[in-house]
């Protein structure tokens, strides 16, 4: 199984009055680490979206475990736990250096122009699964 890294540098504007990182900023570095790494596996995001199916996360479970602050440089690694006909699992870490501060389990869906669930197209399947094996 293949493990995505994205490296995020933690910017003044991440923070909040204490210094340390807003809690809801972890949302956007494991967002854009999951971008990413759809991307690099292929996944043309525009496409779908003209094709009328777009992504949509349906469960986060985190746990928040230190704090990071201004200047850390972090990385996010994902990996797809579960794939089914219409949603994934993946996890994802958020680390400094080897030790983890963040954690997420993240379930997303297919979703069509109404923001129903839809099943996973068979290409982007197919790319995953590819990731899993």
């Amino acid at each position: 199984m293949t493990v995505h890294r994205y490296p995020v540098r933690v910017y003044y504007e991440d923070t909040d009055m204490g210094g340390i990182v807003y809690h809801a900023n972890y949302l956007r570095y494991i967002e854009r680490a999951r971008s990413d790494w759809v991307r690099q596996l292929g996944n043309d995001q525009n496409a779908m979206r003209e094709a009328g199916i777009v992504w949509g996360v349906r469960k986060i479970e985190a746990e928040y475990l230190a704090t990071a602050k201004f200047e850390d440089e972090l990385t996010v690694e994902t990996h797809l736990r579960e794939l089914s006909g219409a949603r994934l699992t993946m996890d994802q870490v958020v680390k400094r250096g080897d030790q983890p501060i963040f954690t997420a389990s993240v379930m997303a869906v297919c979703m069509n122009a109404a923001g129903k669930p839809v099943r996973l197209p068979a290409e982007i399947r197919a790319l995953l699964q590819a990731d899993v094996d």
